[in-house]
């Protein structure tokens, strides 16, 4: 693709990349966008961490332990999921545009006005032989945002055919959720609370198993309305949106005494209504509640978000056609491409930035031309 049609808004081929706070392993997606609204998705994979890694990511969390070789396995994990999808897709390196890479987030605390995503962008651009925008939540934070959440933009993009208001509500490691309304520019984003990471851990603890798969030991258990009031009670709730949490803001404390299937449930019904909690805070009523990351596929969180949610549509991504593995990659890739076209990130009412602002950082790699931004 010439400078002369990137000038032009022709669409850029990118590679989007995502680790989330489940630490899962990498999502990879190829996207052709503008940046704009013109989005067309292509193929997608995930390459899980082997458990080590995964392990020694969970001790780097807070930045509690020495973050420079797991950083280093971390960004060979990325370059390898890269590889893999290229070869899933057939293209050359030199076909695609850029990369998108999010890095893993070990830490974020916007009221100290911090936030670190591990990856070496400059080692993967050299590796995959494809310039790379990393370093995404930075600005917004130094301008006084939340840095998160990011993907606001894209959700609007993808339902620009939707009927809206709309929301859109990834459930990752935590739980975030877009209100998208019939204007331009009407966007609400924020974190609602905890995703699946406090059940993966409560599991993790328990059964010695990363996840409650398809939410059977939820399903066996009862919530603890006692706990759950007490884990309610977080001052978290209380506050404005927009608003952005570390993934271990929550003090799991109120259910330490509960059966391992009791706690999966209560747990599971927190992530359901702190959901629903947020609907509170929207500026209009929605219809419909489109659910993605990993939490669609827990049957019992899903049963448990249309009981807090009555009166409304609660469906998975993948009945809107959305990809609901691949979005946040996707996302990147997009965001990726908006950074290189100058094209704001976050927004006042996504971030709580005071302006509409740029973000990433741009790595060539050491053989590219530099591409001229439009």
């Amino acid at each position: 693709m010439s400078n002369e049609s990137k000038r032009n808004g022709s669409a850029w081929r990118a590679i989007g990349l995502m680790s989330g706070t489940s630490l899962d392993g990498v999502d990879a997606a190829l996207v052709e966008t503008d940046g704009e609204r013109q989005v067309r998705c292509g193929l997608s994979l995930t390459v899980p961490y082997g458990g080590k890694l995964r392990e020694r990511l969970r001790r780097s969390l807070g930045g509690r332990a020495p973050v420079k070789a797991v950083e280093r396995d971390l960004t060979v994990a990325h370059a390898e999921a890269v590889e893999a999808l290229l070869a899933k897709s057939g293209h050359k390196p030199a076909e695609i545009d850029v990369v998108g890479f999010h890095g893993q987030t070990i830490v974020h605390r916007p009221a100290e006005r911090v936030t670190w995503q591990i990856g070496d962008a400059a080692a993967l651009a050299a590796r995959v032989g494809i310039d790379v925008v990393a370093d995404f939540r930075r600005a917004d934070i130094e301008a006084g945002g939340e840095g998160a959440p990011l993907v606001p933009v894209f959700h609007r993009a993808l339902s620009d055919r939707l009927e809206r208001p709309v929301a859109v509500l990834n459930i990752g490691g935590v739980a975030n959720v877009t209100w998208i309304g019939a204007g331009e520019d009407d966007l609400l984003a924020f974190d609602t609370g905890p995703g699946n990471a406090l059940i993966d851990d409560w599991m993790l603890t328990h059964t010695g198993k990363p996840v409650d798969a398809e939410g059977a030991c939820a399903a066996r258990g009862t919530a603890d309305k006692a706990a759950l009031r007490r884990l309610m009670a977080h001052a978290y709730f209380g506050r404005q949106p927009p608003k952005s949490l570390d993934r271990n803001a929550f003090d799991p404390a109120p259910i330490e005494k509960l059966s391992t299937e009791d706690g999966a449930a209560t747990l599971t019904a927190f992530t359901a209504q702190t959901a629903a909690a947020a609907a509170r805070h929207f500026p209009a009523p929605v219809r419909t509640w489109i659910v993605t990351g990993g939490g669609r596929r827990n049957p019992t969180l899903l049963a448990a978000l249309r009981t807090a949610l009555p009166g409304v549509v609660v469906k998975a991504a993948e009945d809107f056609g959305w990809d609901g593995d691949a979005l946040e990659a996707q996302a990147f890739g997009y965001l990726a491409v908006r950074s290189r076209r100058n094209l704001p990130l976050s927004f006042p009412r996504t971030t709580g930035v005071a302006k509409p602002t740029l973000g990433g950082r741009y790595f060539a790699h050491p053989e590219s031309k530099a591409r001229v931004r439009s």
